[in-house]
């Protein structure tokens, strides 16, 4: 008799599967302002304090501005407590300050991005991500994303000026097993990750060494859980194709 997956495990949301949010600071997000009234803002504001928030890569700084409000937001490099920070259309385009994509200048490097207007900051959050302003369109501004790709975005989205901190953060190793795992408890990711061939057949639908019990790694999108592993609806079966040389 088989036994349950994990998979299934994880899938039914037990404790052990749970990421630590309790010992989380805040979500970093940008003042709840509607953004056309931001546009032609210009609100100042303090970092009063650094924080780190378990799980994230970078350090959280606690703004507040002179109209009352104060948010949590990612760290770009060059900040430190008690910087003055503004916020708006009328902003200059330096370090830390909030600027809207239709107002920060050709070139500019900036994080924590706006997918649309209001949404908190979606894009380059992590590490040492940032994006360039690449140019200002009638269909909203372009910008050059960490991957390369470029994609325009509304004008009203907010950003930040600056690279994010800790950009060196995955050039140190973890040494120690014990370091990765409190890492990926805070994430809430699996760990450690096990190949399923490596498992015994009742532990996994692709367990088993034995060349007899090799299958096929694709499966359809009405598989049940305890089947569901692999490539899920798969074109193809995951292969490189081979190229003839010329």
């Amino acid at each position: 008799m088989g036994k349950r997956i994990r998979v299934q495990r994880r899938g039914r949301g037990g404790r052990n599967f749970r990421a630590n949010t309790h010992k989380r600071v805040a979500p970093a997000k940008y003042p709840a302002i509607a953004p056309k009234q931001s546009f032609e803002a210009s609100i100042m504001g303090t970092i009063t304090d650094l924080v780190h928030d378990p799980g994230r890569g970078s350090p959280l700084s606690l703004i507040k501005f002179e109209n009352g409000l104060s948010i949590y937001t990612v760290v770009p490099e060059g900040v430190f407590t008690g910087q003055q920070i503004c916020y708006g259309g009328k902003a200059p385009a330096e370090i830390g300050n909030i600027i809207p994509l239709g107002k920060v200048p050709e070139g500019t490097i900036v994080c924590d991005l706006e997918l649309r207007p209001g949404d908190g900051g979606k894009m380059a959050k992590s590490s040492g991500a940032y994006a360039t302003v690449v140019g200002h369109t009638p269909q909203g501004t372009m910008i050059r994303l960490p991957s390369g790709r470029t994609r325009y975005v509304d004008d009203y989205c907010l950003s930040t000026v600056g690279v994010i901190s800790a950009s060196g953060r995955i050039e140190k190793p973890f040494l120690k097993a014990g370091a990765k795992f409190h890492l990926m408890k805070a994430k809430g990711h699996t760990y450690p990750r096990t190949s399923g061939r490596k498992m015994v057949p009742a532990c996994h639908p692709f367990g088993s060494s034995k060349r007899s019990s090799r299958r096929c790694t694709t499966t359809s999108h009405g598989a049940p859980p305890g089947q569901k592993v692999g490539l899920i609806a798969a074109r193809g079966p995951g292969q490189k194709k081979k190229r003839a040389i010329r």
